[in-house]
């Protein structure tokens, strides 16, 4: 357990098909299930004997049962559209409060499964038609297009500028996420706008640090972080100084931070020691003047001031159960104001490297502008 080899395997035992991306030395794998909206549901930079990188919520795919609010299966990238909360979301209906008992995940992006229209040793295309109806009652008709595509070394070191050794282990894929407004109207503001939003669950552990560069504006008045998702953060789980923010990934707190298109640069990175293990998420800068939808649940004051960037950390709920632990970090496209016929594209590109510290370090020097040992430190006394 813990092994790629072991996450494939039990996935065929349950009758879960999927395909793989597999490099020509059979090193990197990716595995994508088209049932589950083509979702990335693990990768490999060593072959099946290498980590299993996705989280997988084996106790729920195990009973073969669909829960009709929403099927966690877990995978580290999921396809999903936004926002989730607000006037215009598309998980709750028209005036039903916006508490857990009335949410609701449309099924296209939980049960409906993805068409395969092509696919290779490195590349899967897959489709989607749907129609959505959010809260305000607009509606929308929608091609979703997704092509996820193995990248190697060179692709990775072309990207960030950077050089990784031969002995250093390394799994990368890119996603092309796109959506179509197939409709006869155009998609504004005045009835609600959606996004692309992209999700990744990976496995906590005490030594994983999230840590993402931001923007610094001295004399500006919007803030680093929101960190108010689920109340305000304790002390000693959230640091932000010089263009990093730090965020405490265990599995022991329910919590979630965002950073906005005037913080975010686009990256974010993950580091856990125990297992030398760097990951990396990437979808770019945002475009200037682009448009962000806000996914808090409730009321809101401005439904257009919403994240680029967020990362959630799992934990128990009141009760005391847990649906992991498990953690995320998560992407979102601008919104989509649309045309008829008119398409957005959401890019992103998940790396996890793995090797020694000093391999590393020059890494997220370069990627991050960051410190490796004060990621690893930062909260050691937290």
């Amino acid at each position: 357990m813990g092994s790629y080899g072991y996450d494939a395997r039990f996935l065929k035992e349950n009758g879960i098909s999927y395909s793989e991306l597999v490099s020509e030395d059979g090193n990197s794998k990716v595995l994508v299930v088209p049932a589950w909206q083509g979702r990335v549901m693990t990768s490999s930079a060593a072959g099946d004997e290498g980590d299993s990188f996705g989280w997988m919520n084996y106790e729920y795919i195990a009973k073969g049962e669909i829960d009709p609010r929403f099927s966690p299966f877990g995978g580290e990238e999921r396809f999903w559209l936004g926002p989730e909360g607000g006037p215009f979301s598309l998980y709750f209906k028209g005036g039903d409060d916006q508490v857990f008992a009335n949410w609701q995940v449309p099924k296209v992006l939980d049960t409906e499964a993805f068409v395969v229209d092509s696919s290779s040793s490195r590349q899967i295309c897959l489709s989607k038609d749907a129609r959505l109806i959010n809260a305000s009652g607009t509606e929308f008709d929608i091609r979703i297009s997704r092509t996820v595509s193995l990248m190697d070394k060179a692709d990775v070191e072309k990207v960030f500028g950077i050089r990784l050794p031969e002995e250093m282990q390394m799994v990368g894929y890119e996603s092309r996420n796109c959506i179509t407004n197939v409709g006869a109207k155009a998609w504004t503001k005045n009835g609600g706008l959606i996004d692309v939003w992209m999700l990744g669950c990976f496995n906590p552990t005490p030594t994983t640090t999230v840590f993402i560069p931001y923007n610094e504006y001295p004399d500006s008045a919007c803030r680093i972080v929101n960190d108010e998702y689920f109340g305000k953060m304790p002390e000693g789980r959230l640091v932000a100084e010089d263009g990093i923010v730090y965020f405490k990934i265990d599995g022991a707190l329910r919590s979630k931070i965002g950073l906005n298109a005037l913080r975010s640069k686009g990256l974010c990175g993950s580091y856990d020691s125990s297992r030398g293990l760097l990951t990396i998420l990437w979808c770019g800068a945002p475009p200037e003047g682009a448009t962000y939808v806000n996914g808090q649940w409730g009321h809101q004051d401005d439904p257009f001031n919403g994240d680029v960037i967020n990362s959630y950390n799992d934990g128990p709920l009141e009760d005391g159960s847990i649906m992991g632990p498990f953690y995320e970090i998560e992407t979102s496209s601008p919104g989509a104001e649309l045309q008829a016929g008119e398409t957005l594209a959401h890019v992103q590109k998940v790396m996890h490297i793995q090797g020694d510290e000093k391999s590393l370090a020059p890494i997220v020097k370069a990627v991050f502008g960051a410190d490796l040992q004060k990621i690893k430190d930062i909260f050691k006394n937290g």
